[in-house]
């Protein structure tokens, strides 16, 4: 059975090209392509089941990605949702993650990747492009990190800041902790995580039920 794909982008060039992108791929069908967020739900509405996986425009009028992610989480909480976009700063791809989706893709994506991450996203719930990019070797060592891996207090409490829009300096500020401290704790979770950057260790920490949004 062919995984459901829906797509929502208010660039109608931008729309199709992606959906026909996405037809090609062995195993997908597209069901559902709106122009913005309130055609979006409509749409979704009137179909006999939710489709699996729903890639979401950030920028978009009457609704926007933000607006309509949250939207779809709370009226179809099993559909997996990735974020589409040009912009690629922090408050951004965690507030869309915090709206409910499992991945953050740049509008760029090579379609090798495309179909990583729509994989992904069915298979495991989430897709991290960071820790797509472990080498091999790291991925030999993947189990043994597991097995050794052990988050302390203070580093989950970063976590859970880290999963919102303050910036390091407020994290410090909100631990009570030297700005060089909250670095290191970045850092050292950076290695543990096997991520490198923000986006990636919020992601991972998510996938593994360290936190919770």
């Amino acid at each position: 059975m062919s995984i459901r794909i829906g797509l929502a982008d208010d660039h109608q060039l931008f729309l199709k090209s992606l959906g026909m992108l996405v037809s090609s791929l062995p195993g997908y069908e597209v069901v559902l392509e709106a122009l913005n967020g309130q055609e979006c739900l409509s749409k979704i509405r009137l179909l006999p089941s939710p489709p699996d996986i729903l890639l979401i425009d950030l920028n978009m009028p009457i609704l926007d990605g933000h607006q309509t992610a949250k939207a779809i989480a709370s009226e179809f909480p099993s559909v997996k949702m990735a974020a589409l976009s040009m912009k690629s700063d922090d408050r951004s791809i965690i507030n869309m993650l915090k709206a409910g989706c499992c991945a953050y893709l740049m509008k760029e994506i090579h379609p090798n990747e495309l179909e990583r991450a729509l994989e992904q996203m069915h298979r495991t719930g989430y897709y991290n492009a960071d820790a797509a990019n472990i080498n091999y070797r790291r991925l030999l060592l993947y189990q043994e990190e597991e097995e050794l891996l052990s988050i302390t207090p203070k580093e989950k409490l970063f976590l859970q800041f880290a999963c919102s829009d303050m910036t390091y300096k407020q994290i410090a500020a909100e631990m009570s902790l030297a700005e060089r401290t909250v670095d290191g704790y970045r850092e050292t979770l950076f290695k543990k995580l096997n991520v490198q950057s923000r986006v990636g260790l919020v992601l991972e920490a998510l996938r593994r039920n360290i936190i919770q949004l």
